[in-house]
């Protein structure tokens, strides 16, 4: 868990780099569980020996997996603003699936507050950039554009 900051510090950070999650690795029983969860066992997937047969080499990870990831990385990376009752996701405007994530590969993400706006009482909009890096990749494995909306009480919005 990050840091809390009060709601005026977080909004000085609009245009920074504000955090970096740990590395995270992305191993065959944790695929084979997305995999169980969403019901998608396509064998790039959850099959070794069929996927080592492409030009992928190994099983690889599900886009949507690591997708899902953002929000446990940006409880390690994203400071919380003081006194919010919560934060949910809002939702993406954009996402790009950059580079394939194989097996064993291990992934953190790097979030940019790009905006943050007050909506009516008790409500503050956020956007990150968020990138996923994969370790010792050039290209990072996703890119997105990540809303968040966090309540407040209304008397500190």
């Amino acid at each position: 868990m990050t840091q809390e900051i009060d709601l005026d510090a977080f909004s000085r950070l609009v245009g920074e780099e504000i955090g970096v999650s740990s590395w995270r690795t992305i191993d065959q029983a944790l695929i084979d569980k997305f995999a169980d969860v969403t019901d998608d066992h396509q064998f790039i997937h959850v099959d070794p020996a069929r996927a080592a047969q492409t030009p992928f080499g190994s099983t690889i990870a599900h886009g949507m997996l690591v997708l899902s990831l953002i929000s446990t990385m940006s409880y390690e990376a994203v400071p919380t603003i003081r006194g919010a009752l919560m934060t949910i996701n809002y939702g993406f405007d954009r996402v790009r699936f950059v580079s394939p994530v194989p097996v064993n590969s291990r992934l953190r993400g790097r979030f940019v507050l790009s905006e943050l706006s007050r909506r009516g009482a008790g409500q503050v909009s956020t956007r990150f950039d968020v990138t996923i890096e994969r370790e010792g990749a050039e290209k990072p494995a996703a890119a997105a554009e990540w809303l968040a909306m966090t309540v407040l009480p209304v008397a500190e919005s």
